[in-house]
């Protein structure tokens, strides 16, 4: 009789089961980071608590719980209107909004000097570069002084008070004089004498704790910005002011 020949020797398959295991392991994985990156909870637990029930009877690697905590907790940035108070992030706008805001602004400050009987000496405009508030030399500082007077203080109080807004913007503080020379020891010349007005009535408008300093700016412009001739003592008087300007609303990056 012939003999049989022997069988083949079966190759060992037996890692082909922790390889699926494997595969079906990063399968879930996969589709538990998709589901995540949608930040739908909801959904995310359902294809947890299926996928622990599938491989694994119950929880472990794929705990619903634990893992939707931490993508909570790491969610992105809040929006506009969804953050902190205390950052300043208020709501977004529209320009045609803004503009609107501003305008109201204005009808505030206009009203304000009417009760105050400060017309000619205080003025409002509205420019593409923000509301412009306009005060005179004699409204806030002797001549030739960069020191508010308690009088005068009582004006830049109430100010600061109008330009706590709703919307977070920036506010430039602009001091300006007329082109005769300032010759005093103290301001030896209408540079200095320019920039220490604006920045006394900048101080005074900040301590008003609803303001944002992080929002002022001050500048002393001298006699480099004149709105009228220097060749009469009327103009003169126009261009001796502190200005400040409202800028508008700015759409963070």
């Amino acid at each position: 009789m012939k003999r049989k020949k022997k069988h083949e020797d079966h190759v060992d398959e037996s890692w082909l089961i922790p390889y699926a295991d494997i595969l079906t392991l990063l399968l879930a994985l996969f589709i538990v980071l998709f589901a995540a990156s949608e930040i739908d909870a909801k959904k995310f637990q359902q294809i947890s608590e299926s996928f622990n029930s599938e491989l694994q009877g119950g929880t472990g690697v794929l705990d619903q719980e634990a893992i939707i905590e931490n993508f909570e907790n790491t969610s992105p940035t809040p929006k506009l209107g969804e953050g902190n108070p205390a950052d300043g992030d208020q709501k977004e706008i529209s320009p045609e909004q803004d503009h609107k805001e501003l305008l109201e602004l204005q009808s505030k400050f206009e009203a304000y000097i009417e009760e105050k009987n400060l017309s000619p000496r205080l003025q409002t405009e509205l420019t593409t570069k923000g509301l412009m508030l306009k005060i005179k030399e004699g409204v806030l500082y002797p001549s030739g002084s960069a020191d508010i007077s308690n009088a005068s203080r009582t004006i830049a109080v109430e100010i600061s008070n109008l330009l706590v807004t709703d919307i977070p913007r920036d506010i430039f503080i602009e001091g300006h004089t007329d082109n005769v020379p300032a010759q005093s020891a103290e301001f030896p010349s209408n540079w200095e004498l320019s920039a220490a007005r604006a920045i006394n009535f900048m101080k005074i408008l900040l301590e008003n704790s609803n303001l944002d300093p992080k929002k002022f700016s001050a500048t002393g412009y001298g006699e480099y910005q004149p709105i009228a001739s220097n060749d009469t003592s009327t103009g003169r008087a126009e261009n001796r002011r502190v200005a400040v300007l409202i800028s508008p609303y700015k759409q963070p990056n």
